[in-house]
């Protein structure tokens, strides 16, 4: 996909529970100057993080953080792409094993299943990022073609990439 070309391009940013969550609006105008379509999904727990208004007036679409009831329409656009940031340890881990008990992770695990392109960029403590679970599950979603960016060994501040190499990786990818 030529980024931009295609006016109609969706892509969904999901966030998680994690500091950067508060500065995701950036990330949402990069993505739009780049010429894509930003949907939001939110981890029940990122939602807190989130400024929900100021989202939603920048997409112009609702921030959606809970399953849809039954016959209730489904109004998600159909994703191109996807950014996963920022990505907890909880999330990372769940979405790894496929334990989707929240609508931002069965949505991960289902778009993987479509084969859409995806990046991960966690963000969370030093201690965590040394357990093994983690480790697998970095792994595991790096065998199922997930862009992961992450290095353990960069100091806290700069744990996770800025919003502009997301991007950036997120083009390398298409």
């Amino acid at each position: 996909m030529e980024v931009g070309a295609d006016p109609s391009a969706v892509l969904y940013v999901v966030v998680c529970a994690a500091p950067a969550a508060a500065d995701v609006h950036t990330l949402v105008t990069l993505a739009q100057e780049a010429g894509w379509r930003v949907v939001v999904i939110t981890t029940p727990m990122g939602a807190r993080l989130v400024d929900v208004a100021e989202i939603e007036r920048l997409t112009g679409d609702r921030v959606r953080s809970q399953f849809r009831m039954p016959g209730e329409p489904d109004q998600l656009p159909p994703a191109d792409a996807v950014i996963v940031a920022p990505a907890t340890f909880n999330t990372m881990n769940k979405w790894a094993n496929g334990i989707a008990d929240n609508f931002a992770v069965g949505l991960l695990c289902e778009l993987m299943g479509f084969g859409v392109p995806i990046v991960a960029a966690p963000l969370l403590k030093e201690e965590l990022a040394r357990h093994i679970a983690f480790r697998r599950s970095l792994d595991a979603l790096r065998e199922m073609n997930v862009r992961v960016l992450f290095n353990p060994h960069a100091p806290p501040h700069a744990r996770m990439p800025l919003w502009e190499q997301v991007m950036a990786e997120l083009h390398d990818l298409l």
